[in-house]
């Protein structure tokens, strides 16, 4: 009985976290992101996992990130550049950089 209790909290609890993860998908999709990326496999840019994993214990990396989601960027993942994103407003940037970074 204990543990169906248990179960059905952490899934209560989760809920919050997929509501986000949805509207940050959601938001990816509308900025155009999705196009290039995927979360977890490689498109014309890298799955948004290996930017976390690449990314993790990197105090600096929302600022890095940010940086180069707006101003677009070349070379750290093959040669195909990464084009300026300046139609996506920064508080959305810092939103999406936020979703990659947690995954």
């Amino acid at each position: 009985m204990k543990t169906r209790h248990l179960a059905a909290a952490i899934g209560l609890a989760m809920l919050p976290l997929c509501a986000i993860a949805a509207d940050e998908s959601a938001l990816a999709q509308k900025s155009g992101c999705l196009a290039c990326h995927a979360v977890d496999k490689k498109v014309v840019g890298p799955a948004y996992k290996d930017v976390a994993a690449k990314y993790k214990g990197d105090k600096n990396a929302h600022v890095k990130l940010e940086e180069k989601v707006k101003k677009g960027g070349a070379g750290v993942w093959g040669p195909v550049p990464m084009p300026p994103n300046s139609q996506v407003s920064d508080a959305d940037i810092k939103k999406l950089v936020a979703w990659v970074l947690s995954l």
